[in-house]
This record gives C-alpha cells, sequence and structure tokens, in this order.
C-alpha cells in the first residue's frame, strides 16, 4: 500500500490529542474517521490500525527514537513515520527523513532488553504483585486485537436469523459454542451504519461481557436493579434473558448514559426498564431490600479490558487504584442492602487484579455474616476472551 502524507498526518493528530491532551483513544479515532469524508475504507482502515498499533506499543518508540540522528522528540508526524519504516514500509523518498537509516530502524525491539508486551513500569509491578507468574501472558494477549462479538436480541430474533441477514448484507460470522446468543464477525466491521443493527436485532458485546446477565440468574417476575448501568448492555441482556417480563430498575451516577440506554432499550423492543439517576445516598436507602436480584458491574480499573481501550494502561496510577478499591468496598456495602432476604447480588469487574475481585468478596463477606458467596468465575485474556471477574451471593432469610 502507498503511504501518503495526508493519512500519516490525520494519525499523527489523533494519537497528539491521546498523549499531549489525556483525551479517550476510541472517541479521537470515532472523531479522525468521521471528521473527514474523503477517507475511502482502505484509507480509514490504515488509520485505525496504525492508530491503535501505536497506542498500544507507544514505548516502544523509547527504543526507537534511539537509532535515528535525530530524535523525533514532540513531532507526531515524524513518529507516526518511524513507526511505519520500523514496521516495513519505505518512506526513503521523503524529504523530512533524510539520514534515517532504515535497516537500523528495523532492527528487532527485543535486542534492546525492553518488555515486549510495552507497559509503564507501575503497571508492569503491579501485574506481577497480584498475578505473579502468569502475568506476562495475559499482558501479551492484552496487546493483541480484539475480536468484535454481537449478542442477538432473542426478544426480536435468533442467532441463525441473524448470521443469514448479515450474510446477505456483506458480513460473514460465526457461532460461539458456549455463547447461546452470541456471534463473532469473521473480519472487523462498522455494523451500527447497517439496517439489522438500527433494527435491534443485535448488540456490540464481548463475549465475556455476556456471560454476567446469565450469571445473576433472574427470572420474569423478578425485581431486578442493575445499579452501575451506565450505558445499559447489561440491562439489555437482563430484559431478554426474563423474556421482557421482570421489572428492571437500571441506576447510575450519569444522566447521560441512561439517555443512551433509553435509546438502546427503544431500539430493542424492551419495555420493562426504567431508570434513575443516583443523587446521593437516599436513592439506595429508599430501595432497602426491595430487589430480587442486584447487579453491581462495579466501576474498576479496566485492566482486562486493554485489548479495547489500551490507552488506559498509559492512564494508569497507583494512586487512582487504590481509590477505584475504596469506591468498590463502599458500593458493596451500601448497594447491598438493596437485596431482599433470600434475593442474590451478582459483584462484577473487567479487572485482572484479584484485589479488585476476590479479595473485595472475601472482605465483604467477613463483615457481612447475611451473605454467603455461591459461585464465582473468571475468563482471561490469554484465554482469547476479555478479562473479567463475577461472583453470585445470596443473602441468607433472615
Amino acid at each position: 500500500m502507498t503511504i501518503y502524507k495526508n493519512l500519516v498526518k490525520t494519525t499523527a493528530a489523533g494519537l497528539k490529542r491521546v498523549f499531549s491532551e489525556g483525551q479517550y483513544a476510541a472517541q479521537v479515532l470515532e472523531k479522525l474517521l468521521s471528521g473527514d469524508k474523503r477517507l475511502g475504507s482502505r484509507d480509514r482502515k490504515f488509520i485505525a490500525e496504525t492508530f491503535y498499533d501505536m497506542v498500544r506499543y507507544w514505548r516502544h518508540l523509547e527504543v526507537l527514537d534511539g537509532r535515528i540522528p535525530l530524535a523525533t522528540g514532540s513531532d507526531f508526524f515524524l513518529k507516526v513515520c518511524l513507526w511505519l519504516v520500523h514496521k516495513g514500509h519505505d518512506l526513503s523518498t521523503w524529504p523530512e527523513l533524510q539520514g534515517w537509516d532504515p535497516e537500523k530502524i528495523r532492527l528487532p525491539l527485543e535486542a534492546e532488553g525492553k518488555i515486549l508486551a510495552s507497559y509503564p513500569d507501575g503497571l508492569w509491578q503491579l501485574g506481577e504483585e497480584e498475578i505473579g507468574k502468569n502475568w506476562l501472558s495475559e499482558a501479551s494477549a492484552l496487546n493483541e486485537q480484539a475480536p468484535i462479538y454481537l449478542r442477538v436480541n432473542r426478544l426480536k430474533t435468533k442467532p441463525e436469523e441473524v448470521k443469514e441477514i448479515l450474510k446477505q448484507e456483506g458480513v460473514g460470522t460465526e457461532m460461539l459454542p458456549h455463547h447461546p446468543d452470541g456471534l463473532k464477525l469473521a473480519d472487523r466491521t462498522n455494523v451500527i451504519r447497517l439496517g439489522s443493527f438500527r433494527k435491534g436485532l443485535y448488540e456490540v458485546q464481548d463475549a465475556a461481557s455476556q456471560k454476567i446477565a446469565p450469571f445473576l440468574q433472574a427470572e420474569a417476575g423478578h425485581y431486578i436493579i442493575d445499579a452501575c448501568a451506565g450505558a445499559g448492555g447489561k440491562t439489555l441482556h437482563l430484559a431478554a434473558l426474563t423474556q421482557d417480563r421482570a421489572k428492571i430498575l437500571s441506576m447510575d451516577v450519569e444522566g447521560w448514559k441512561l439517555e443512551e440506554l433509553k435509546k438502546r432499550a427503544s431500539r430493542a423492543g424492551i419495555k420493562s426498564v426504567q431508570t434513575e439517576v443516583i443523587k446521593g445516598p437516599k436513592s439506595i436507602k429508599f430501595l432497602t431490600e426491595k430487589a430480587d436480584r442486584v447487579l453491581l458491574d462495579a466501576p474498576c480499573s479496566g485492566l482486562g479490558v486493554l485489548r479495547r481501550h489500551p490507552d488506559s494502561k498509559w492512564k494508569f496510577s497507583r494512586e487512582k487504584f487504590e481509590e477505584i478499591l475504596d469506591i468498590q468496598e463502599d458500593i458493596l456495602d451500601r448497594y447491598s442492602r438493596m437485596v431482599k432476604p433470600g434475593g442474590k447480588l451478582v459483584y462484577a469487574t473487567c479487572s485482572l487484579m484479584p484485589s479488585e475481585n476476590e479479595k473485595q468478596v472475601e472482605n465483604f463477606i467477613a463483615g457481612h455474616p447475611d451473605f454467603i458467596l455461591e459461585e464465582e468465575h473468571r475468563t482471561w485474556p490469554s484465554e482469547g476472551w476479555d478479562g473479567f471477574y463475577m461472583a453470585r451471593l445470596k443473602r441468607l432469610d433472615s
């Protein structure tokens, strides 16, 4: 593929927003690709793949910088050029790059003794402390490109039907043996533009994430509270699993996320969901012992989904990590009071770290003898999934 300077400049502009201005990579890329209508499909693919590769392996540029006469410094255009040359592209005719030695730039990075997975030191140390010898394999898997999974909306259709509809729309998929509602895209495609998506036949949702709603063991007729609902992916799954015949209250501290949930529920044809913005302790106190089922998809470090949000690792700090642990402990303590005696709660995170997962549950049970642990489950990036943890707790009858 011929490399054009406008594509390099666009990619460089995006990287500057992430690394100099602290913006989120996913949002930056979306704006980049939608901001220039002249970009063709190959151009978009080049920008997206180069952008995310560089975000994942940003630390490698420290090594590459040392291989050229003049360091690239804060020039993001030159940084992209350096990366492309390292990947084997020929940019020797570009006047900005005269004096560069392509053969030296293309030497394997392993020879420099750098961590191949490319992580900040603080995060790498945390991974070794918490996961031990398995951290290397998990960290390596988290630097791979994530597949795209769909969750079929059983209220409207079946996976076999969606598979055929997508085939007619030019999108190949495969069934997932252990995910009854799941499909995996054969190639990365923006399905949101498709008519089948607009009809509410499916949602984009990782396969590991699709395990959480069934784990809650919700049934039609239950009063269910999704207490950290966000934009509602798991809320919608719960509604489908209960045939839209439960009463579901989706709560979050961010009102705009719940507005997005309402749009998604409407598209999916779901009527059993109500929303409420958490405005303070009274929002929770009012619901004491009301719910048959409570889902706590708790705020977390997000270290299990770095495949999808690779820029998060460069924002990591130990101080913020410790703050998250305190928030999780507080949410478990206060929100668990919404579970009625005999009811169940699922605590879930998209983190790999035991201090956010098993240890939080252990500490909670130690301080709340009216709860017992029924089951816990993990998914690991090294097994091909996003990293999730889930624990189902039952509140004993008084």
